[in-house]
């Protein structure tokens, strides 16, 4: 496993849940290490508290689009998984920007860049998004630049 307090964090979380025979707990945490190992053995470095967090980010992505396929299709034995594996996830992840907070960074990034108009979106979202990483989903952020390069 990685160094890093995010790594050690996750790995006291796995024994925790060793010790309360939580076994769906477990799983899912024992899933989150398998997927920061992944990127570990397939970019060959230890990742660091950033990295994980992109990981994390990753798989909290997907399996909200699980929870949406699942909801959509009305099978609720497994939106019952997702949302309970999207609160195993959550206290690893950054806390999410309100959408006041957003917009402050947004706008900072936008003066920053010089951007006048939609046509720079793209180089507000290239100096905007590394900033954010874990704390605001893309769609939200792409929102917001446009919202903002618009009025």
């Amino acid at each position: 496993m990685p160094t890093g307090a995010l790594a050690a964090r996750l790995q006291e979380a796995v024994v925790a849940a060793m010790k309360a025979r939580a076994k769906e707990r477990l799983g899912v945490l024992r899933m989150l290490q398998a997927q920061v190992k992944q990127v570990e053995v397939d970019q060959r470095v230890v990742l660091e508290d950033a990295g994980i967090v992109k990981v994390l980010g990753s798989y909290q992505r997907k399996v909200r689009e699980a929870l949406a396929e699942a909801r959509k299709a009305g099978r609720e034995e497994l939106v019952a998984a997702a949302e309970f594996e999207l609160g195993v996830i959550a206290p690893f992840m950054p806390a999410e920007l309100d959408d006041a907070q957003l917009e402050t960074v947004v706008r900072a990034a936008i003066a920053a860049t010089g951007a006048t108009g939609p046509a720079e979106l793209g180089k507000v979202m290239k100096a905007v998004l590394p900033e954010l990483a874990g704390r605001a989903d893309g769609g939200r952020v792409s929102a917001a630049v446009k919202r903002l390069l618009q009025g």
